[in-house]
This record gives C-alpha cells, sequence and structure tokens, in this order.
C-alpha cells in the first residue's frame, strides 16, 4: 500500500518551477520536479522536518502544514484528502476484512430500476457484489450472472479492466478508463490502509500489469462518480453510456453504479438487449 512519503515524493517530482513560479536564477537543475529542500522552504517547514515526513517518521502533521502542502503540490481537493488520509494512516499490520454484503436498500433500488438500465453494485475494493441483468450482459455476458452471489466468485472490475483481454476490448475509450481506475483505487488505498484484500489485488495489478503499473507511478488520485464510456460490446455493436454513482449512507463503502444512453443509438442498443435477455 502507499505511504505518505511515498506520495508527497511523486507529486513534487510532477511540480516545475514555472508551475509555482520559482526563481532559479538560470542554475541547471539535476532532477525534475521540486527538491525536497524547495519544498519544505515553500511550506514553512524546516527540511529535517520534511524529510522525515517522507520517511514517514515524523510526529502526524498538522492540518495546517498538510494544506499548505496541498497548495504548494497543486493538489486537488481529491487529492488533498488523499494527502490527509495517509497522514492519518493508523499504526499496524494488514488485516482480513469482514466479507461485504449489500445493504437491502441498494439492492431493492437495484431492482426497481427499468430492464434497458445497466446497474451494478460494488464493493470497496471494485468488487461487484450484484448487477441487473442488463449490467450483465453489458458488461460481462461471458460471465456466470449468479458471479456476485458468492464471496469466492464474485468478478473483480479492477482484474478484469487489467487483466481480461474481452473487457479491455469492449472499452473503446479504455486508455481514458484505465487513469481513473488507478486514480480511484489509490483514493480508496488511502482510506483502507490496513485492507489486506486490497493491499493484495494493488500488488498483484502492479505485477501482472505493466500499464497498471505506470499509472499507479505516476500519484494520480481522483473520485470517480460521473463519466462515460464508450463501449464496442459483441452483442449490440458500439454504443455509450454515462455513468453515476449513487451512495447510501448504512453502507458507504459500496456504490451502486447506473448507466445510462448518451444518444437515441445507444439507447435503441440497449433496447436490443434488454429484449434479448428477457427472450432467454
Amino acid at each position: 500500500m502507499e505511504s505518505l512519503g511515498a506520495f508527497l515524493k511523486t507529486r513534487r517530482d510532477r511540480v516545475t518551477p514555472d508551475q509555482i513560479d520559482l526563481r532559479t536564477y538560470g542554475s541547471a537543475r539535476r532532477v525534475p520536479g521540486l527538491p525536497r529542500e524547495e519544498l519544505a522552504h515553500l511550506a514553512g517547514v524546516s527540511v529535517g522536518y520534511y524529510i522525515r515526513l517522507e520517511q514517514t517518521k515524523a510526529e502526524a502533521a498538522s492540518d495546517q502544514v498538510l494544506d499548505t502542502l496541498a497548495r504548494v503540490l497543486e493538489l486537488d481537493a481529491v487529492a488533498t484528502t488523499h494527502l490527509r488520509n495517509l497522514a492519518r494512516r493508523p499504526a499496524g499490520d494488514l488485516a482480513e476484512p469482514p466479507v461485504e454484503q449489500p445493504h437491502p436498500r441498494v439492492l431493492a433500488l437495484l431492482g426497481a430500476l427499468a430492464d434497458t438500465t445497466p446497474a451494478i453494485v460494488l464493493g470497496r475494493r471494485g468488487d461487484i457484489l450484484a448487477w441487473n441483468r442488463a449490467g450483465h450482459m453489458l458488461f460481462a455476458e461471458h460471465l456466470d450472472f449468479a458471479a456476485p452471489n458468492h464471496p469466492d466468485t464474485r468478478p473483480s472490475i479492477p482484474r478484469m479492466f487489467f487483466l481480461d483481454p474481452r473487457t479491455r476490448h469492449l472499452h473503446r475509450n479504455w486508455d481514458e478508463l484505465a487513469r481513473i481506475h488507478v486514480a480511484y483505487l489509490r483514493l480508496t488505498a488511502g482510506r483502507f490502509p490496513t485492507d489486506a484484500r486490497l493491499a493484495d489485488l494493488i500488488g498483484e495489478l502492479a505485477m501482472r500489469g505493466d500499464q497498471f503499473a505506470a499509472l499507479w507511478a505516476t500519484g494520480a488520485v481522483a473520485d470517480c462518480t460521473v463519466g462515460a464510456m464508450h463501449l464496442r460490446h459483441p452483442t449490440i455493436g458500439d454504443a455509450g453510456v454515462a455513468y453515476q454513482v449513487w451512495l447510501q449512507p448504512d453502507s458507504p463503502d459500496h456504490r451502486l453504479k447506473v448507466y445510462t444512453p448518451i444518444d437515441a443509438a445507444s439507447a435503441d442498443a440497449l433496447r436490443t438487449l434488454s429484449q434479448r435477455f428477457r427472450g432467454r
């Protein structure tokens, strides 16, 4: 899992003097990004203290220090939240998390959606906890519809996205979505730093997926609440869907992800898909 020091180093490597109007007096810079000494000066802390932060040896940083670091590093609100999560990371070893079960109210909402509205319920690590027929056929019709019903057989969206060629071929904007997946997984890792299964997932993807490892190395962090997917579906051909995520206060770790067509042609394609699964 990512440490506070690793995140700080990755993000300062992305900052250039020009971005923050830092004078260099024409001197050549030996490394890209912002050196620790300059970041410490701009943040108003001693170099020794900042070095201890990167070594994860310093005492808990104050909110004021974290906010100043976020400003100098030009972090947005989501990345700043991630920085704070890492700084407040509890001490202790990784632990096996409890088995995730979707809340009955989430399942009731999933069941109330129209046949032409694909939807899936995702756990904290991106495991599919439930889906409706439209969601199943749109994204993984090659898998058993009952797969999410048991923890041992639940499909993993991150694994499918980076390790399953069929899932990659399905998404015409795979590169864009891959960046979002990795950035959201980093945000999740900051929220659940002792989740052993999450750590195993990140390690597996970094070892088996070269593109995942390269994207993870960028240090990008982002939430994943709205967006668009452009699909190349084996049954209905090209289609575009917009997604939005709904959260339940009773189960904030779980997300109901709903997909709607982005144009008339895509709406017709989803109706065709609905007719197919009703005919089974």
